[in-house]
C-alpha cells in the first residue's frame, strides 16, 4: 500500500515521465545514428574494396593480355600477379583471388590457399564476372557465423576484352566490431543521461512538489479551521500565482466563515428568542432543526429525528399536502402542573416549503404561532359584545312595552301611568349606569384615566365610606366595623377612583349579606411599601365553580337577582382595573354560605415618588 502510493506521488510520476522522454529521445537518436554510421562505414569500407579491386582488376587484364600474347611468361607472370595481391590487401587482412578467363585461379594473397592454385573458382559471382557482368557484390555469412563482402570484377583489356577476373572476399568483422563499440558507447551516454536526468528530475520535482505538499499542508490545516497560516509565494510562475490565490482564498474563506458564524449566531439568537416555535423539516419530513418555544407549545423535551407529521399529530395525507406549503391551525393539549388540569393551546401552524433549482424540494420550515390568547380574547369580544347587547336589549324592551301600554290608554289612569313611567325611568337610569361604566372601564383600559394622587388619611376614607352606605345597612340592619392597623395613617392614592372601588365592594356587601349580619372594612401594613384593604361580610357567599370568573365583565353568580338590584356585572371588573392602575392586585375569597372577602394591595408611595 505504501509503494503503490509511492508510486503515485506526483515528484515519483514527474522523474518517470522526465526518464520516458529522456529514454525515448535517446533511442530514436541511437537507432538513426547508429543506422547512419553503420551505413555510412558498410559504404566506405564497400567503396574502398571496389577501389582496390579496380586497381588489381586493372592490372590484372594488363598482365593476362601481356601473357596471351606471348610477351611474358607465365609463371612470372603468377609471381608478380602474387606479390601485388598480398602487398595491396595486407593490411586489410581480405583473400584476393585473381582467376583467368577459364575461372582458373592463378594467384591468392592467403599463403594457406597457395595450393588451390591452378583450381577452378565456380561461384555465381565468378562466373557473371567473366561474361563482363559488373555490380557483382553479396554479403555472406561463413561457417564460423563471421560476416563477409563478396565483389567479383571482371579483367578488360583496353579494348573490352575479357581475360580473367578478380575475386574478393573480405570480412566486415573491423566494421561490425566498430558498430558494437559505438553502439556500447551510447549506450553508457544514455544510461549516464538517464541517471543525470533522473538526478535532475528529482531536484525539478522537488521544486515544483515542495510547494504544492506545502499548499496540501496548509489546506489540510484551513480544514482544522487554522486560516491564521499563510503559503510562501516563492516566484511569480504558476505556483507562485497559485500561492498568492490560495492566501487571497484563505483570507476570504476566513471572512466568509466568519459572517456565516455571525448570521448562524443571528439566527441562533432570532430562532431561541422568537415568540413563535420554528421547526425545520428535510425533504424526508425528518426534523432537523427546532427552538425552544417550539419544545414549549408541543410540550416536548426534544424533536431530533421526529417525523413532522406525527409531531403536529397530522395525518400522513395532510402533511405531504402541507409540505408543499400551506397553513393549518391544531389543537395541542398541554400539562399545566400548578393548576392540575390540562390546558388546550391552540396553534396556527404555517409551512413554507425550500426549494432549490436542481435539487427541487429539498425541506419545509414550520412556523408554529400560539393564538390561544387570541382566541380567547376573540371570545371574550364576543361573548362581551352578546352581553352588552342583552344587558341593552332587556331595558329596551322594557321601555318599549311600557310605553306602548302607555300609548294604548294607560296614560289616562294616572296611579298606573305613574307606575309604568317609574319603570321606564328606572330602566333608563340603568342603561346610563350601564353606559357609564363602560366608558370608563373603556377609558381605563386605554390608560385614558390618569391618576391625580393625593396624600390620603386611610381612617377618614373608611369612615366615609360606611358613612355613605349608613341609610341601607340601617335598612338590612347590618352593623359595619372599620378598623385600621396602627401606624397606618395616610397614603398617596387617587381618592375618587379608591372610592369607586370601595363603593363597589362595600355596595356587593350589603346586597349579598342577610338582614341582621356584619360587615367589616380593614387596613393594614403588609409591609412597608405595601398595604391591604379588606372588606369582608357574612353574606350568602359565592360557589367556588364560579370563583375564577368573577372579576369577568358582566359576569354575575345569581343573574336575576343581580340584574333587580340594578347591578351592571362590571363593578368588580372596574375595580381590578383601578387596583392594576395603581400598581397594585385584588384578590377574592369566599365560602358558600359563610361570607365572601374581597382584598386588595396598594402600594404605600412617598410625595417624592409621586411627584417624580
Amino acid at each position: 500500500m505504501i509503494g503503490r502510493r509511492f508510486f503515485r506521488t506526483i515528484q515519483v510520476k514527474l522523474v518517470i515521465i522526465y526518464l520516458l522522454l529522456i529514454l525515448v529521445a535517446m533511442q530514436l537518436i541511437g537507432v538513426y545514428f547508429i543506422s547512419t554510421v553503420k551505413a555510412s562505414l558498410t559504404d566506405n569500407f564497400t567503396q574502398n574494396l571496389r577501389d582496390q579491386t579496380g586497381i588489381l582488376s586493372k592490372f590484372a587484364a594488363q598482365k593476362l593480355s601481356d601473357s596471351s600474347q606471348g610477351t611474358e611468361n607465365g609463371d612470372k607472370m603468377r609471381e608478380e600477379l602474387g606479390l601485388f595481391v598480398q602487398n595491396l590487401f595486407s593490411i586489410s587482412g581480405a583473400e584476393v583471388q585473381v582467376l583467368d578467363l577459364n575461372g582458373k585461379l592463378l594467384a591468392t594473397s592467403l599463403q594457406a590457399h597457395q595450393s588451390y592454385i591452378g583450381q577452378k573458382n565456380t561461384s555465381l559471382a565468378v562466373t557473371r564476372a567473366l561474361h563482363n557482368i559488373r555490380n557483382n557484390e553479396e554479403e555472406i555469412i561463413d561457417e564460423d557465423g563471421l560476416r563477409k563482402k563478396v565483389i567479383a570484377e571482371p579483367a578488360l583489356t583496353s579494348g573490352g576484352k575479357v581475360v580473367g577476373a578478380v575475386y574478393v572476399v573480405a570480412s566486415m568483422k573491423d566494421l561490425y566490431q566498430t558498430v558494437d563499440q559505438v553502439n556500447r558507447i551510447f549506450i553508457s551516454g544514455t544510461l549516464i543521461a538517464l541517471g543525470l536526468t533522473g538526478a535532475l528530475g528529482i531536484i525539478l520535482a522537488h521544486t515544483i512538489t515542495s510547494p504544492i505538499k506545502g499548499l496540501t499542508r496548509h489546506a489540510a490545516a484551513m480544514a482544522d479551521g487554522r486560516f491564521d497560516l499563510k503559503v510562501p509565494v516563492l516566484g511569480d510562475d504558476e505556483i507562485g500565482r497559485l500561492s498568492y490565490a490560495f492566501n487571497d482564498m484563505t483570507i476570504r474563506l476566513k471572512e466568509a466563515l466568519s459572517v456565516n458564524e455571525e448570521e448562524n449566531e443571528k439566527l441562533l439568537s432570532v430562532l431561541s428568542n422568537m415568540s413563535d416555535g420554528v421547526v425545520a423539516a428535510d425533504e424526508n419530513g425528518r426534523v432537523i432543526v427546532w427552538n425552544r418555544r417550539a419544545l414549549e407549545l408541543l410540550n416536548r423535551k426534544s424533536c431530533e429525528g421526529c417525523d413532522i407529521g406525527e409531531l403536529l399529530g397530522l395525518p400522513k395525507a395532510e402533511t405531504e399536502e402541507l409540505l408543499q406549503g400551506g397553513e393549518q391551525t391544531l389543537i395541542v393539549a398541554r400539562d399545566n402542573e400548578e393548576d392540575l388540569e390540562d390546558e388546550e393551546t391552540i396553534m396556527r401552524v404555517n409551512f413554507r416549503s425550500i426549494r432549490r433549482r436542481d435539487k427541487g424540494l429539498t425541506g419545509t420550515i414550520a412556523v408554529l404561532q400560539d393564538i390561544t390568547e387570541q382566541e380567547k380574547l376573540e371570545q371574550s369580544r364576543r361573548q362581551f359584545v352578546a352581553n352588552v347587547s342583552h344587558e341593552l336589549r332587556t331595558p329596551l324592551t322594557t321601555i318599549k312595552s311600557y310605553a306602548e301600554a302607555l300609548d294604548d290608554g294607560a296614560l289616562e289612569e294616572k296611579e298606573l301611568s305613574e307606575r309604568f313611567v317609574g319603570v321606564i325611568r328606572n330602566e333608563t337610569e340603568r342603561m346610563i349606569r350601564l353606559v357609564t361604566d363602560l366608558l370608563h372601564l373603556s377609558r381605563l383600559d386605554s390608560n385614558q384615566a390618569p391618576l391625580r394622587r393625593r396624600e390620603t388619611n386611610i381612617h377618614e376614607m373608611l369612615d366615609e365610606v360606611a358613612d355613605r352606605f349608613s341609610f341601607q345597612l340601617r335598612q338590612k340592619a347590618i352593623r359595619a366595623h372599620v378598623r385600621v392597623e396602627r401606624g397606618l395613617t395616610t397614603a398617596w392614592l387617587d381618592r375618587d377612583q379608591i372610592d369607586q372601588v370601595l363603593d363597589n365592594l362595600f355596595s356587593n356587601a350589603i346586597k349579598y349579606t342577610l338582614d341582621g349580619g356584619q360587615i367589616e372594612v380593614s387596613a393594614r401594613k403588609q409591609n412597608d411599601e405595601v398595604m391591604a384593604i379588606s372588606v369582608k361580610d357574612t353574606g350568602i357567599g359565592i360557589p367556588n365553580k364560579d370563583l375564577g370568573r368573577i372579576f369577568d365583565r358582566f359576569y354575575r353568580v345569581d343573574k336575576a337577582r343581580s340584574r333587580n338590584m340594578g347591578g351592571t356585572g362590571l363593578g368588580l371588573s372596574i375595580a381590578r382595573e383601578i387596583v392594576k392602575a395603581h400598581g397594585g392586585t385584588i384578590a377574592l375569597e369566599s365560602e358558600y354560605n359563610e361570607g365572601t372577602t374581597v382584598t386588595f394591595t396598594l402600594p404605600l408611595l412617598h410625595e417624592e415618588a409621586v411627584l417624580a
